[in-house]
């Protein structure tokens, strides 16, 4: 059974049952009180006659006479009959008796409180006794039998605009749990990347939402996994054709077994072993089996020991390379091999972009209770949006740079991954021409 026709069968149930539960509540009070409401009717009306009466002739004498007919059975000629009612007076004393009582006996103190005062000019003058209404007429039945018909056309009418309500509600409910099913079947297929409409802001739009983003991430996911693919398959492809052209060359006699040749399959094979551990450190990093061991750290001396061993590589380049740190000790927890990996990539990159006569500067400030460290050179620099792809796997600026100037592209994809193992962020600021700095930021630990 489909959801939307066990919707309409619980909304139908439930309106069935509070319905039917409010009509028999209804008929039952709606009865009750319109027969009291006739009883204080005829009550009242009978005591306003009599008061009339009692005006009219200052005596009950001859009251019998005058009020025969209220004693009168429906469908019966006016024949004599005791009196319906009968009169008390304010001693409590019968002064016209009525079914089957006598006049002068007493009447019964809780006869006399429920009795209904007949009163003339504000003065009582006798208190009316009607131990039970006479038998309503035909027409006060006529009225609470369509009171009934009005009220049992009504439950079928609210059963019925229920159900109308159950069906534009199942479908509403139904419909983006039936599109999101359909969505899933596609993916399951294979046809990542599907969007469900959102049609609301409750829970089945947030299942909706989430759904949408996973599908998003899912097929971004597939798409960086083949990109990553035909990445790791080219860079592969250039070093081993390399070094297999270069050892047939060698075998065949066209080229000469030099120091040099055997040099450039050698070179080639460390690039394809830095290749291969970068890609396993990567792996490990996103399975989170990447080790690292922390512990308290200044990053102050980090940086300083950074700083004492590139200082040679940048003289060489003839690169300046500045340090400015922060007062008093930077103390974080991180594992200072790993961290230190992350600052040798970054410090390798802006070396290598930075054209001779440029400069690199290092350094360390506190913000609040957060460290932060930055290596800015003066390199030619990148656009803004290029900056947000820095630490994509095997993302370059320039296509068709050279492997041997431009590295592996997984540097900064592995810095990446490690400074988020230290709960830390790592981001790129840049316009093109004035340089790229690299910043990071991690928490800041006591002794």
């Amino acid at each position: 059974m489909k959801l939307s026709t066990k919707l309409i069968l619980a909304f139908l149930l439930i309106s069935v049952f509070s319905t039917g539960i409010i009509v028999v509540f209804t008929r039952v009070l709606t009865s009750r009180e319109f027969e009291r409401f006739i009883d204080d009717r005829y009550e009242y009306e009978l005591a306003e006659d009599l008061a009339r009466y009692y005006s009219r002739n200052q005596t009950w004498d001859g009251v019998e006479n005058e009020f025969q007919r209220y004693g009168h059975q429906p469908g019966k000629s006016y024949e004599p009959r005791p009196l319906y009612f009968s009169i008390a007076d304010e001693q409590g004393k019968i002064v016209v008796a009525g079914n089957d009582r006598q006049k002068g006996e007493p009447c019964t103190q809780e006869e006399f409180e429920n009795g209904f005062p007949i009163q003339v000019d504000e003065q009582t003058v006798g208190v009316l006794l009607l131990p039970t209404a006479p038998e309503n007429n035909p027409l006060d039945y006529e009225f609470l039998r369509r009171l009934n018909g009005s009220i049992f056309l009504s439950a079928f009418a609210t059963i019925f605009l229920a159900l109308l309500i159950g069906i534009l509600l199942s479908r509403s409910i139904s419909r983006p749990i039936q599109e999101l099913t359909k969505a899933t079947h596609h993916m399951s297929n294979g046809n990542l990347g599907q969007q469900v409409p959102v049609r609301s802001r409750d829970e089945i739009g947030e299942l909706t939402q989430s759904f949408n983003q996973m599908s998003a991430d899912l097929a971004r996911a597939f798409n960086l996994r083949k990109q990553m693919t035909a990445d790791i398959a080219h860079e592969l492809r250039t070093p081993l054709a390399l070094i297999l052209g270069h050892a047939e060359g060698v075998k065949d006699g066209v080229l000469k077994p030099t120091p040099e040749n055997f040099e450039i399959i050698r070179e080639e094979a460390e690039r394809l072993e830095h290749l291969v551990n970068d890609l396993r450190t990567l792996s490990l990093a996103d399975a989170g089996e990447l080790s690292v061991e922390f512990q308290p750290v200044d990053v102050n001396v980090l940086m300083s020991d950074l700083y004492t061993h590139y200082l040679t590589l940048f003289n060489q380049k003839r690169v300046t390379l500045n340090l400015e740190l922060a007062a008093g000790i930077l103390q974080a927890n991180l594992d200072p091999n790993r961290f230190a990996q992350v600052l040798n990539n970054i410090l390798d990159n802006a070396l290598r972009h930075t054209p001779e006569g440029g400069r690199v500067e290092l350094k360390t400030q506190l913000t609040e209770n957060r460290i932060q460290l930055s290596v800015k050179d003066s390199g030619e620099g990148v656009s803004s949006e290029e900056a947000q792809h820095l630490f994509d796997r095997f993302y370059r600026v320039d296509e068709s740079r050279n492997r041997n100037d431009g590295g592996s592209g997984l540097g900064l994809a592995i810095a990446r991954s490690i400074v988020e193992m230290h709960k830390g962020r790592i981001w790129a600021e840049s316009k093109k021409g004035s340089g790229l700095k690299i910043l990071i930021e991690l928490p800041r630990t006591h002794s």
